[in-house]
């Protein structure tokens, strides 16, 4: 495995404290509920971090975080980290983009602050509910593209391989929730209908969701 740098952070990575927001959305019930496990491996669930990536994106439309773009490098900042979850910040200019990639062993989620992103995600029919018997029968297997607007947003289950991006000509914003916060990645190619990993990579702690520069 090929360890992975952060990919851009233009201020130092610093736990949250008990007062900043993202912590204060977590679960009362995080230490105690059992059932929240049913995700994955951690007790914040995929509503949780829904939850949490939308209180945030509502916290930067308010102008309460700062936002920078970089027309070279996809610009990022890590709002919050513990041993359970991280939040990051992220800014995308026109063509900038994540490799198809999953997250390893965390689950996710993101909401579009503003502009828009787009995500094509692979579906093998089986566990994806957004996706009918019907289209299944007519598509098969495959890469499905989704619009993700300002304001919406869009959950990882373990297992979830997609790519996201910005199309659009002004820069997009997004939060974005791991937990377990992000330690391995794999890369992957469609090939004739198949899904093929390429390659895993270790994340550095702190390093930048979504795909990070490989040294």
């Amino acid at each position: 495995m090929t360890a992975v740098t952060p990919e851009r952070a233009d201020t130092p990575v610093t736990s949250a404290t008990p007062d900043s927001p993202a912590l204060a959305f977590l679960p009362r019930s995080l230490h105690g509920d059992r059932r929240r496990w049913h995700d994955g491996p951690t007790p914040v669930s995929l509503a949780d971090l829904t939850t949490i990536t939308r209180q945030v994106a509502a916290e930067v439309a308010a102008g309460l975080h700062e936002v920078r773009v970089d027309h070279t490098h996809r610009w990022s900042r890590r709002l919050h980290a513990d041993p359970h979850l991280d939040v990051w910040l992220i800014s995308w200019t026109t063509e900038q983009a994540a490799e198809l990639h999953d997250h390893g062993g965390s689950i996710g989620a993101l909401t579009v602050v503003r502009g828009e992103l787009t995500e094509w995600r692979w579906t093998s029919g089986r566990t994806d509910d957004q996706v009918t018997a019907e289209e299944l029968a007519v598509c098969g297997p495959g890469l499905r593209r989704r619009a993700l607007p300002a304001s919406s947003g869009a959950a990882f289950p373990l297992g979830h391989v997609h790519d996201v991006s910005n199309r659009r000509p002004e820069p997009a914003v997004s939060v974005h929730a791991y937990s377990p916060p992000l330690s391995t990645m794999s890369y992957y190619e469609v090939e004739r209908g198949t899904l093929t990993r390429r390659r895993s990579e270790l994340v550095e702690p702190g390093a930048s969701p979504e795909g990070g520069q490989v040294l």
